[in-house]
């Protein structure tokens, strides 16, 4: 058993993600987690991620713990989600994000290793 505060996480860098701080609850490194990792990404006002095309093999879900966030599909659907709504993906589905309002947003991000 590993318990994990906020005092306990570092920040990280998400590759294309942009006016953001993503920080890592559970995963390999931190825990051990074998199968999957979690974190907590916040979002400044117009802080999102681009594009995350296609061939991308993980699943992954996002739970919006304050605040909301946009999602955009491959078809250009967009899907607001708001506290305690969440959104997931399953392997090879691309996705962009951008946090459209005029205040920070939270969202627990879950994704699982490859392979697992």
């Amino acid at each position: 058993m590993v318990k994990r505060t906020v005092a306990d996480l570092k920040p990280y860098n998400a590759p294309g993600h942009f006016n953001m701080v993503a920080m890592r609850i559970h995963g390999k490194e931190e825990t051990g987690a074998e199968k999957f990792w979690i974190g907590v990404s916040t979002f400044l006002p117009g802080g999102g991620a681009e594009w995350a095309y296609e061939d991308n093999p993980l699943e992954k879900v996002y739970y919006i713990l304050e605040g909301e966030m946009t999602v955009t599909d491959k078809d250009g659907k967009k899907y607001v989600l708001h506290k305690d709504e969440s959104i997931s993906f399953p392997p090879n589905e691309g996705r962009g994000l951008m946090n459209e309002s005029n205040l920070p947003a939270r969202m627990l991000v879950i994704i699982n290793y490859p392979n697992a």
